[in-house]
């Protein structure tokens, strides 16, 4: 097998921080700037409620959405020593998924609501069903060891319990169009009660991360290795598990099923930049967010009056990425 090539590009983790944040800075502007219907008059007074009031809150939720599942992604693919882990691979938005759709049918709670209360409870709801997601993969693959058995056992996991979500909507056929905008990936109903929520679960999740980060260091010696070095396995696992969980739910709570960010942002960073778990951590959110800006903007501009789906955009966007990625190392 031919050798991984090494980064064409290599920046130290404190020089690509800062890009990144410029670049999801410049995102935010571009995201209040460009709408659906062209650039914004900044001369028209009645403007500044769609700015302020729709377009910032839809921006930053969307920059907070990517780095969530950018962390996320971060921490399962170094708690599972499997490059190809990510929220859409172990069941994890399979079960958030279920889970709120669940939510909507016997509660009548709209995703359409802006309501603070409501915001946190499908946080909540969705947190639990990706416990379960992993949980139930986790059983399957009898561990993380055995990497084939473990993306196996996610596909099989996600491949049910979205079969569970499609008979959920059959069953409450009045939620069927939120389930199908949840499904597809919707920011068009990010407000500033869900850029709160992302915001507080971000920062505890990624607190977390960091503090377990030196195990995640220590686990690509191997298990025995990382005993040795008196790390506490069992205990990081739980705490890791439940910052991945926490940080997954929350996205996908407020803007549904959006593909391929929590699995390109960490290879991107790599690329760029080799580096120890806690940098890749913060560096991968940085990525996811300025990624889930870009393709937010991409997808109200490219048959604008209309908008295309966030999650289409970045489930095009992320396959073309991979597709290149998997030629250029191909044996």
């Amino acid at each position: 097998m031919v050798p991984p090539r090494e980064p064409a590009v290599t920046l130290r983790p404190a020089l690509l921080l800062p890009l990144l944040l410029a670049l999801g800075a410049a995102g935010v502007l571009a995201g209040v700037l460009i709408g659906s219907t062209g650039w914004a008059d900044l001369g028209d007074t009645n403007m500044s409620v769609i700015l302020w009031e729709i377009r910032l809150p839809r921006s930053l939720g969307a920059w907070w959405a990517g780095a969530l599942l950018g962390m996320a992604g971060a921490m399962a693919q170094g708690l599972f020593r499997n490059p190809l882990a990510d929220p859409y691979l172990l069941g994890s938005a399979s079960g958030a998924g279920l889970a709120v759709a669940l939510a909507l049918a016997l509660t009548g709670v709209s995703p359409q609501t802006s309501s603070l209360l409501a915001r946190v409870g499908l946080t909540g709801i969705a947190f639990v069903g990706t416990l379960v997601g992993v949980g139930l993969t986790l059983v399957l693959a009898r561990g993380v060891e055995q990497t084939l058995r473990l993306l196996l056992a996610g596909v099989v996991v996600g491949v049910v319990l979205n079969a569970l979500t499609g008979l959920a909507t059959l069953w409450a056929p009045d939620i069927l169009r939120a389930m199908q905008a949840f499904l597809l990936g919707n920011t068009g109903l990010l407000g500033w009660n869900s850029v709160a929520v992302m915001a507080v679960c971000g920062l505890v999740a990624g607190v977390v991360g960091l503090l377990a980060s030196p195990a995640l260091d220590a686990l690509t010696l191997g298990e025995a290795t990382a005993s040795s070095l008196g790390m506490r396995l069992g205990l990081m696992r739980l705490l890791l598990i439940g910052a991945f969980a926490l940080a997954t739910g929350a996205a996908v709570a407020q803007t549904g099923i959006v593909a391929f960010v929590g699995l390109v942002a960490p290879h991107l960073v790599r690329a760029l930049c080799p580096m120890l778990h806690g940098w890749l951590i913060l560096l991968s959110a940085a990525a996811g967010g300025a990624l889930l800006l870009a393709a937010d903007v991409l997808a109200r501009a490219l048959i604008r009056p209309q908008e295309l789906p966030v999650g289409l955009v970045t489930a095009l966007l992320g396959g073309v990425y991979l597709l290149v990625l998997m030629h250029r190392r191909k044996t």
